[in-house]
Protein backbone atom coordinates (compact mmCIF):
# COMPACT_ATOMS: atom_id res chain seq x y z
CA UNK A 1 0.00 0.00 0.00
CA UNK A 2 2.62 2.52 0.66
CA UNK A 3 4.23 2.35 -2.77
CA UNK A 4 0.36 2.77 -4.29
CA UNK A 5 0.09 5.77 -2.08
CA UNK A 6 3.49 6.96 -3.58
CA UNK A 7 2.70 6.57 -7.34
CA UNK A 8 1.67 9.17 -9.54
CA UNK A 9 -1.25 7.57 -10.67
CA UNK A 10 -2.82 6.96 -7.59
CA UNK A 11 -2.46 11.00 -6.56
CA UNK A 12 -3.73 12.26 -9.74
CA UNK A 13 -6.65 9.65 -9.28
CA UNK A 14 -7.74 11.34 -5.98
CA UNK A 15 -7.32 14.67 -7.34
CA UNK A 16 -9.74 13.84 -10.01
CA UNK A 17 -12.54 13.01 -8.24
CA UNK A 18 -15.44 15.48 -7.27
CA UNK A 19 -18.96 14.60 -5.69
CA UNK A 20 -21.50 16.02 -8.00
CA UNK A 21 -24.16 18.29 -7.87
CA UNK A 22 -27.85 16.55 -7.95
CA UNK A 23 -30.90 17.77 -8.05
CA UNK A 24 -33.71 17.23 -5.16
CA UNK A 25 -37.44 16.73 -6.12
CA UNK A 26 -39.51 19.50 -5.20
CA UNK A 27 -41.45 17.29 -2.45
CA UNK A 28 -38.19 17.17 -0.47
CA UNK A 29 -37.20 20.88 -0.74
CA UNK A 30 -39.11 22.53 1.65
CA UNK A 31 -39.80 19.31 3.90
CA UNK A 32 -39.42 19.69 7.89
CA UNK A 33 -38.69 23.41 7.59
CA UNK A 34 -35.99 22.78 5.09
CA UNK A 35 -34.37 20.19 7.30
CA UNK A 36 -34.64 17.52 3.99
CA UNK A 37 -32.82 19.65 1.63
CA UNK A 38 -30.34 20.79 4.67
CA UNK A 39 -29.54 17.37 5.26
CA UNK A 40 -28.91 16.70 1.84
CA UNK A 41 -26.03 19.50 2.04
CA UNK A 42 -24.38 18.43 4.82
CA UNK A 43 -23.89 15.13 3.26
CA UNK A 44 -22.74 16.94 -0.29
CA UNK A 45 -20.18 18.85 1.54
CA UNK A 46 -19.08 16.31 3.57
CA UNK A 47 -18.56 14.36 0.95
CA UNK A 48 -16.31 16.34 -0.97
CA UNK A 49 -14.19 17.49 1.97
CA UNK A 50 -13.52 13.73 2.35
CA UNK A 51 -12.59 13.55 -1.25
CA UNK A 52 -9.71 15.89 -0.37
CA UNK A 53 -8.02 13.39 1.90
CA UNK A 54 -9.21 10.09 -0.48
CA UNK A 55 -5.79 8.48 -1.91
CA UNK A 56 -3.61 10.96 -0.69
CA UNK A 57 -0.79 10.96 1.91
CA UNK A 58 -2.54 13.90 4.04
CA UNK A 59 -3.73 12.10 7.00
CA UNK A 60 -2.46 10.54 9.58
CA UNK A 61 -4.25 7.09 10.80
CA UNK A 62 -4.60 7.22 14.89
CA UNK A 63 -5.97 3.80 17.10
CA UNK A 64 -9.06 4.89 19.93
CA UNK A 65 -9.29 3.58 22.28
CA UNK A 66 -11.24 0.09 21.17
CA UNK A 67 -8.51 0.13 18.25
CA UNK A 68 -10.40 1.31 15.41
CA UNK A 69 -8.88 3.84 12.97
CA UNK A 70 -9.53 7.81 13.16
CA UNK A 71 -8.04 10.22 10.06
CA UNK A 72 -7.79 13.90 10.30
CA UNK A 73 -10.34 13.15 7.67
CA UNK A 74 -13.10 12.20 9.88
CA UNK A 75 -12.25 15.00 12.31
CA UNK A 76 -12.44 17.82 9.79
CA UNK A 77 -15.38 16.45 8.18
CA UNK A 78 -17.23 16.43 11.27
CA UNK A 79 -16.24 19.21 12.00
CA UNK A 80 -17.53 20.80 8.89
CA UNK A 81 -20.61 19.37 9.47
CA UNK A 82 -20.98 20.60 13.08
CA UNK A 83 -20.22 24.42 12.19
CA UNK A 84 -23.02 24.36 9.46
CA UNK A 85 -25.78 22.91 11.22
CA UNK A 86 -24.71 24.97 14.26
CA UNK A 87 -24.78 27.95 11.86
CA UNK A 88 -28.69 27.02 10.12
CA UNK A 89 -30.59 25.53 13.44
CA UNK A 90 -28.92 26.31 16.36
CA UNK A 91 -31.30 25.00 18.56
CA UNK A 92 -31.16 21.56 17.26
CA UNK A 93 -28.65 19.06 18.77
CA UNK A 94 -25.62 17.03 17.07
CA UNK A 95 -24.40 13.29 17.77
CA UNK A 96 -21.21 12.54 15.74
CA UNK A 97 -18.89 9.64 16.27
CA UNK A 98 -15.70 11.54 16.50
CA UNK A 99 -16.35 14.94 18.80
CA UNK A 100 -19.79 13.37 21.06
CA UNK A 101 -23.09 14.80 21.44
CA UNK A 102 -24.20 18.64 21.97
CA UNK A 103 -27.74 19.30 23.43
CA UNK A 104 -30.29 21.00 21.84
CA UNK A 105 -33.48 23.13 22.50
CA UNK A 106 -35.71 21.62 19.84
CA UNK A 107 -37.16 18.22 18.92
CA UNK A 108 -34.41 17.46 16.30
CA UNK A 109 -31.63 15.87 16.67
CA UNK A 110 -28.22 15.41 13.81
CA UNK A 111 -26.52 12.37 13.86
CA UNK A 112 -23.55 11.81 11.42
CA UNK A 113 -20.32 9.55 10.94
CA UNK A 114 -18.38 10.90 8.13
CA UNK A 115 -16.42 8.69 7.47
CA UNK A 116 -18.41 5.22 7.92
CA UNK A 117 -15.79 2.56 7.17
CA UNK A 118 -12.71 4.46 7.32
CA UNK A 119 -10.30 1.17 6.95
CA UNK A 120 -11.85 1.23 3.78
CA UNK A 121 -11.02 4.92 3.28
CA UNK A 122 -7.62 4.43 4.70
CA UNK A 123 -6.71 1.71 2.18
CA UNK A 124 -7.99 3.84 -1.01
CA UNK A 125 -10.90 1.42 -1.69
CA UNK A 126 -13.71 3.93 -2.66
CA UNK A 127 -16.56 1.99 -0.42
CA UNK A 128 -16.24 4.16 2.52
CA UNK A 129 -19.74 6.34 2.71
CA UNK A 130 -21.12 9.60 4.98
CA UNK A 131 -23.72 8.96 6.49
CA UNK A 132 -26.46 12.43 7.65
CA UNK A 133 -29.50 11.32 9.69
CA UNK A 134 -31.81 13.28 11.38
CA UNK A 135 -34.33 11.76 14.43
CA UNK A 136 -37.53 13.67 15.72
CA UNK A 137 -37.64 13.17 19.67
CA UNK A 138 -35.72 9.99 18.78
CA UNK A 139 -37.25 8.46 16.23
CA UNK A 140 -35.63 8.18 12.68
CA UNK A 141 -36.83 10.89 10.20
CA UNK A 142 -34.20 12.09 7.52
CA UNK A 143 -31.32 9.29 6.18
CA UNK A 144 -28.66 10.19 3.82
CA UNK A 145 -25.87 7.94 2.71
CA UNK A 146 -23.58 8.92 0.37
CA UNK A 147 -20.66 7.48 -1.45
CA UNK A 148 -18.22 10.55 -2.26
CA UNK A 149 -15.83 8.37 -4.35
CA UNK A 150 -18.16 6.30 -6.87
CA UNK A 151 -20.51 9.38 -7.16
CA UNK A 152 -23.56 7.89 -5.41
CA UNK A 153 -26.02 8.85 -2.84
CA UNK A 154 -29.73 7.96 -1.93
CA UNK A 155 -31.89 10.10 0.28
CA UNK A 156 -34.87 9.71 2.17
CA UNK A 157 -37.37 11.35 4.49
CA UNK A 158 -40.46 9.41 6.63
CA UNK A 159 -43.35 9.52 4.40
CA UNK A 160 -42.02 11.11 1.28
CA UNK A 161 -39.86 7.82 -0.38
CA UNK A 162 -35.92 7.53 -0.97
CA UNK A 163 -34.22 8.89 -3.80
CA UNK A 164 -31.22 7.73 -5.67
CA UNK A 165 -28.74 9.37 -7.97
CA UNK A 166 -25.69 8.36 -9.18
CA UNK A 167 -23.05 10.76 -11.57
CA UNK A 168 -21.45 8.18 -15.03
CA UNK A 169 -20.76 10.90 -16.72
CA UNK A 170 -20.39 14.30 -16.71
CA UNK A 171 -23.07 14.36 -19.10
CA UNK A 172 -25.50 12.78 -16.67
CA UNK A 173 -27.93 15.14 -15.42
CA UNK A 174 -27.89 14.39 -12.12
CA UNK A 175 -31.37 13.79 -11.07
CA UNK A 176 -32.60 12.00 -8.34
CA UNK A 177 -34.74 8.81 -9.26
CA UNK A 178 -36.92 6.77 -6.66
CA UNK A 179 -35.68 3.56 -5.59
CA UNK A 180 -36.67 0.18 -4.15
CA UNK A 181 -35.64 -2.74 -2.55
CA UNK A 182 -35.72 -6.21 -4.67
CA UNK A 183 -38.60 -8.51 -4.66
CA UNK A 184 -36.50 -11.40 -4.12
CA UNK A 185 -38.04 -13.57 -1.70
CA UNK A 186 -35.54 -15.96 -1.01
CA UNK A 187 -32.05 -15.75 0.56
CA UNK A 188 -31.09 -18.87 -1.35
CA UNK A 189 -31.68 -16.09 -4.65
CA UNK A 190 -29.98 -13.38 -3.21
CA UNK A 191 -27.20 -11.39 -2.22
CA UNK A 192 -26.43 -10.96 1.67
CA UNK A 193 -23.35 -8.30 2.43
CA UNK A 194 -21.76 -7.45 6.20
CA UNK A 195 -18.87 -5.19 6.98
CA UNK A 196 -16.40 -7.72 8.61
CA UNK A 197 -17.37 -11.26 9.27
CA UNK A 198 -15.20 -11.92 12.09
CA UNK A 199 -17.33 -9.35 13.95
CA UNK A 200 -19.89 -12.45 14.25
CA UNK A 201 -17.48 -13.67 17.06
CA UNK A 202 -17.89 -10.76 19.41
CA UNK A 203 -21.41 -11.77 19.73
CA UNK A 204 -20.56 -15.63 19.56
CA UNK A 205 -22.84 -15.62 16.36
CA UNK A 206 -20.00 -17.54 14.40
CA UNK A 207 -22.25 -20.56 13.49
CA UNK A 208 -25.33 -18.36 12.19
CA UNK A 209 -23.11 -16.15 9.89
CA UNK A 210 -22.25 -19.67 8.25
CA UNK A 211 -25.34 -20.98 8.11
CA UNK A 212 -26.82 -17.57 6.63
CA UNK A 213 -23.40 -17.50 4.05
CA UNK A 214 -24.67 -21.02 3.29
CA UNK A 215 -28.04 -19.98 2.14
CA UNK A 216 -27.38 -17.23 0.36
CA UNK A 217 -26.74 -17.42 -3.42
CA UNK A 218 -24.08 -14.66 -2.97
CA UNK A 219 -22.34 -13.16 0.12
CA UNK A 220 -19.58 -10.42 0.45
CA UNK A 221 -18.19 -7.96 2.18
CA UNK A 222 -19.22 -4.71 1.14
CA UNK A 223 -20.29 -3.31 4.12
CA UNK A 224 -20.92 -0.36 5.87
CA UNK A 225 -22.58 2.48 4.72
CA UNK A 226 -22.52 1.14 1.73
CA UNK A 227 -24.05 -2.29 1.81
CA UNK A 228 -27.28 -0.62 3.08
CA UNK A 229 -27.39 1.58 0.19
CA UNK A 230 -27.09 -1.83 -2.35
CA UNK A 231 -30.29 -3.02 -0.41
CA UNK A 232 -32.24 0.36 -0.74
CA UNK A 233 -31.50 0.49 -4.28
CA UNK A 234 -32.46 -3.66 -4.90
CA UNK A 235 -29.18 -4.91 -5.54
CA UNK A 236 -28.71 -6.74 -2.57
CA UNK A 237 -31.17 -8.79 -0.50
CA UNK A 238 -29.92 -8.34 2.99
CA UNK A 239 -26.98 -6.68 4.91
CA UNK A 240 -26.02 -7.80 8.07
CA UNK A 241 -24.16 -6.01 11.48
CA UNK A 242 -23.51 -7.73 14.37
CA UNK A 243 -21.75 -4.36 16.06
CA UNK A 244 -23.58 -1.21 15.17
CA UNK A 245 -23.20 2.58 17.11
CA UNK A 246 -26.15 5.16 16.36
CA UNK A 247 -24.06 7.32 14.22
CA UNK A 248 -24.08 4.28 12.09
CA UNK A 249 -27.81 3.19 11.63
CA UNK A 250 -29.26 6.71 12.02
CA UNK A 251 -29.03 7.93 8.40
CA UNK A 252 -29.64 3.74 7.31
CA UNK A 253 -33.01 3.06 9.18
CA UNK A 254 -35.24 5.68 6.93
CA UNK A 255 -33.40 4.89 3.91
CA UNK A 256 -34.39 1.31 4.45
CA UNK A 257 -37.37 1.54 5.22
CA UNK A 258 -38.50 3.97 3.10
CA UNK A 259 -36.90 2.40 -0.23
CA UNK A 260 -40.12 -0.88 1.03
CA UNK A 261 -37.82 -2.69 3.09
CA UNK A 262 -37.28 -3.48 6.54
CA UNK A 263 -34.58 -2.15 9.60
CA UNK A 264 -34.39 -4.21 12.62
CA UNK A 265 -32.01 -5.09 15.50
CA UNK A 266 -31.37 -8.49 15.92
CA UNK A 267 -34.53 -8.93 18.90
CA UNK A 268 -36.85 -7.59 15.56
CA UNK A 269 -37.40 -4.33 17.00
CA UNK A 270 -37.04 -0.84 14.92
CA UNK A 271 -34.44 0.32 17.53
CA UNK A 272 -31.30 2.72 15.99
CA UNK A 273 -30.25 2.12 19.63
CA UNK A 274 -29.66 -1.23 19.67
CA UNK A 275 -26.27 -2.21 18.97
CA UNK A 276 -27.21 -4.46 16.22
CA UNK A 277 -28.89 -4.59 12.88
CA UNK A 278 -30.64 -5.76 10.35
CA UNK A 279 -31.64 -3.96 6.90
CA UNK A 280 -33.89 -5.94 4.13
CA UNK A 281 -36.22 -5.97 1.24
CA UNK A 282 -38.13 -7.21 3.71
CA UNK A 283 -39.10 -10.56 2.27
CA UNK A 284 -35.82 -12.14 3.83
CA UNK A 285 -35.97 -10.47 6.63
CA UNK A 286 -37.90 -13.55 8.81
CA UNK A 287 -35.66 -16.17 7.10
CA UNK A 288 -32.22 -14.18 8.82
CA UNK A 289 -33.78 -12.90 11.11
CA UNK A 290 -34.61 -16.29 12.62
CA UNK A 291 -30.74 -17.06 12.55
CA UNK A 292 -29.76 -13.72 14.43
CA UNK A 293 -32.47 -13.65 16.98
CA UNK A 294 -30.99 -16.46 19.39
CA UNK A 295 -27.81 -13.69 19.43
CA UNK A 296 -29.32 -10.27 20.14
CA UNK A 297 -28.59 -10.28 23.72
Amino acid sequence: MKSLLKSSWYSHASKAMTFPDFELPPTLRDALDGRVAFAFSLAVAASRETLKFFRTTEFQVERKSDRSPVTLADKQTEQLVRSMVAESFPSDAILGEEFGSVPGQSEFEWIIDPIDGTKSFISGVPLYSTLVGMTINGQPAIGVIAIPALGEVIIAAKGLGAWYGQSVSQQSDNKLVRAYVSKQSRLEDGLMVTSQVDNFSHRNADSAYRELEAQAYVSRTWGDGYGYLLVATGRAEVMVDPIVNPWDVAAVAPVIEEAGGRFSSWSGDYDILASHCIGSNGLVHEQVLSKLRPFAS
